[in-house]
């Protein structure tokens, strides 16, 4: 790669140019003065004026728009956010001295000799346009471009001239030589939105502008005089024929030889496919809530202007692994009116210790609509564990026992899904089967205003809590079994279940760790907010609660080869289906439905999702150490273990049996209707021992215990705008 010219200087006297024809008409000579003559006297009456006007300009503080950029955990580049000015400001010693040259030699070859204002520039430049009858040359120089570019319009106008020369002098007793440079280096267009010569070098070649060769240089050194015109992407031929160009200029004034040029001229250039950069649109969701988050910190004009170092908490071997999962297990039943697959998906991991936002998906497509952070969709059962740990919080144990047996509230009459009821239950049992009643039971005993708390202390912020007379809330125990107003989100529902795995302390989901703005200073730093909401106790106990549901219970479809725990969760007509599980290490949630609320038959939270779940986890963590809950090391090939007791596994296992002769019709799960003035579920079953949707190809014998969908209506889902 040849970045230095061939003796790091150039000649301060250039090699004598041909002789140009002396015989030239008297008219044409006679043009020339008087041309001189009228720009002499237009100059003289514009002087005054563009003094006036230009005075007003602080040349002391030269602030282009920048673009910001977004780093992911290890420090490399995602991506860079701006408005209409794609630009990534870069000193002058990350600038190759040979893309200098080739600017310097092609736009203003005294530039270390001139003030700012090149009179014998501009008499060349007026000579040679009137000689061709045309603009062959300009007459500005570096210091003049600069002006015109950071303070003034792009009208050719006499005043506007007069302003860029006045303007001009003043940078020049402002600025050094080298400022000046990297200054106009970093302002000048390139096209295709690019502003600066290292968006111009990643636009064009894909690399940092440091990492150019002589021929990409000299090819970037060319554009600026007509960026559409002589842009490689859109007319190669004129590019090339323009670099020669260049490469000529710089033997001419003896930034390279003659040689060096005919090498490079004959050099193929490796441009970027602009459809490649195009269909780049890993982690568009993350950065898209990274984007708004910093704009409602910091301001649009912040984020977009000021060339911020945004350095976030995703990983992106995690986040294609997300991005994998998702579309490679989730079906499509069919496309929606925008053109969206349906169902549509979501995923979110967090490292439950530090709150670390490690993967994020919002759906699958382009759309703006971020379903992991922005849709409110029913949980089903896996809204249960909230109940188990207030439970669990009032000193009861795994092994509490609860009487599985008719319950009814006025209306209400909660029913598990096989239309059978066990009697005494543990709470374990409970868990493991996804049992309604029982759980309804402990949340009586406890009281649901408990229940609601816990959740809210854990981070669920969409609970109605209050509301007006005759309209419906979460204060009734149809809540303790996932039946809410409105419903919950991906993202909060990861919050709430990293507090399961981090012994019970609550960490705020972070996203963006830190953020420095373009002069190194670190203006923001995301320090985790936590706190001890669960005992560790109850963390504990919980814990090994659903490891058991993953062992032997509804979740067996994400077994995993390290310890894990995780609750199922469908809700309704199988509009919503979820998986939300942990290891010691992460807490991944999957949500999958329809936008518009489509039924997916055969779809239950431990099919599809939790498949997607089990997927993503084998990769994400296929380099690290497997642990127990406790933090021990573990080299255990299935270590999910079970505490549940020899005498409460026989009983399960013999109820499951009888449950799967008796699993009712589909058409007979919603025969007793719903109280709608509490909004409450008359039929709480939970039917996840249907077979599973063939998609994923689990047997019957896995999802055959997963009695955990409910038949809760869910009039009042909110989804986000724009969707019904």
């Amino acid at each position: 790669m040849d970045k230095e010219p061939h003796n790091g200087k150039r000649h301060t006297n250039p090699a004598k140019q041909p002789k140009k024809n002396s015989s030239f008409s008297l008219k044409k000579i006679l043009l020339f003065m008087i041309s001189l003559i009228i720009v002499v006297f237009l100059g003289v009456g514009c002087g005054l004026v563009a003094i006036g006007m230009s005075g007003d300009k602080d040349v002391s503080d030269i602030h282009p728009p920048a673009s910001s950029q977004i780093f992911d955990m290890n420090g490399n580049l995602i991506t860079n956010i701006h408005a209409t000015e794609n630009r990534t400001l870069v000193s002058l010693d990350k600038i190759p001295k040979n893309l200098q040259n080739a600017f310097i030699a092609v736009e203003d070859n005294r530039f270390y000799e001139h003030n700012g204002v090149d009179p014998r520039g501009i008499l060349r430049a007026l000579y040679s346009n009137v000689v061709s009858g045309e603009v062959a040359q300009g007459g500005s120089t570096i210091t003049q471009q600069l002006a015109k570019n950071a303070f003034l319009s792009q009208d050719r106008t006499i005043t506007r001239k007069i302003q860029e020369f006045f303007i001009a002098l003043r940078l020049e007793q402002q600025y050094t030589k080298d400022e000046i440079l990297e200054m106009y280096l970093n302002q000048i267009y390139f096209g295709r939105g690019a502003y600066g010569v290292q968006a111009a070098a990643q636009t064009y070649f894909g690399k940092d502008v440091d990492q150019l060769n002589l021929s990409e240089c000299a090819m970037l050194a060319g554009i600026p005089r007509s960026p559409n015109y002589y842009s490689p992407l859109n007319n190669l031929s004129a590019a090339m024929e323009r670099r020669s160009e260049v490469l000529d200029q710089m033997v001419k004034y003896d930034y390279i030889t003659p040689d060096m040029a005919v090498k490079t001229k004959r050099e193929q250039l490796q441009l970027v496919n602009p459809k490649e950069e195009e269909q780049n649109n890993t982690a568009s969701y993350f950065i898209d809530y990274v984007t708004q988050e910093m704009i409602d910190k910091f301001g649009a004009d912040a984020v977009y202007k000021e060339g911020l170092k945004i350095y976030v908490s995703i990983d992106m071997n995690m986040q294609k692994a997300a991005e994998q999962s998702i579309n490679t297990l989730l079906p499509t039943y069919y496309d929606d009116a925008n053109g969206l697959k349906q169902p549509q998906g979501a995923l979110i991991a967090i490292d439950p210790t530090t709150g670390y936002i490690k993967a994020m998906v919002g759906g699958r497509g382009t759309d703006q609509f971020n379903r992991a952070t922005m849709a409110v969709r029913q949980p089903g059962s896996s809204f249960k564990p909230f109940t188990f740990a207030t439970a669990l919080e009032a000193n009861m144990t795994p092994d509490t026992t609860i009487e599985d047996k008719p319950f009814k509230l006025g209306d209400w009459q909660p029913q598990n899904y096989n239309r059978t009821f066990s009697g005494t239950v543990t709470m374990r049992q409970t868990a493991i089967n996804s049992l309604n009643v029982p759980t309804v039971r402990l949340a009586e005993k406890v009281s649901i205003d408990k229940v609601l708390a816990t959740a809210q202390n854990l981070g669920i912020s969409t609970l109605v809590m209050n509301s007006a007379p005759g309209e419906p809330n979460d204060k009734n125990l149809a809540a303790s079994i996932g039946g809410l107003t409105q419903g919950v989100t991906v993202l909060d529902m990861a919050g709430a279940y990293s507090a399961f795995a981090n012994h019970g302390i609550y960490t705020k989901p972070v996203a963006v760790v830190k953020v420095i703005d373009r002069k190194g200073k670190v203006i923001y730093e995301n320090k985790p907010e936590t706190k001890q909401v669960l005992s560790e106790r109850t963390a504990t106990l919980l814990t090994s609660m659903l490891q058991d549901v993953i062992a032997r219970g509804t979740g067996t479809g994400a077994k995993i080869n390290c310890p894990a725990a995780g609750k199922t969760g469908t809700t309704d007509d199988y509009q919503d289906a979820w998986f939300a599980g942990y290891t010691p290490n992460l807490v991944t949630v999957v949500w999958m439905g329809c936008d518009d609320n489509a039924q997916m038959p055969g779809v239950t939270g431990g099919t599809i999702p939790a498949k997607i779940w089990q997927n993503f986890m084998n990769a994400a963590l296929q380099n690290v150490p497997a642990k127990n809950f406790d933090g021990s090391d573990t080299s255990i090939s299935n270590p999910v273990t079970s505490v549940e007791s020899e005498k409460e596994t026989t009983t399960r296992e013999r109820r499951s049996s009888r449950d799967r002769d008796n699993t009712p019709r589909r058409d007979e799960q919603h025969q007793d209707g719903i109280n709608e003035q509490h909004r409450r579920p008359v039929n709480e079953a939970t039917p996840d021992e249907q077979e599973p949707a063939p998609e994923v190809g689990l047997s019957y014998e896995q999802e055959a215990i997963e009695p955990e969908r409910q038949n809760i209506p869910a009039p009042s889902i909110q989804q986000g705008k724009g969707l019904n």
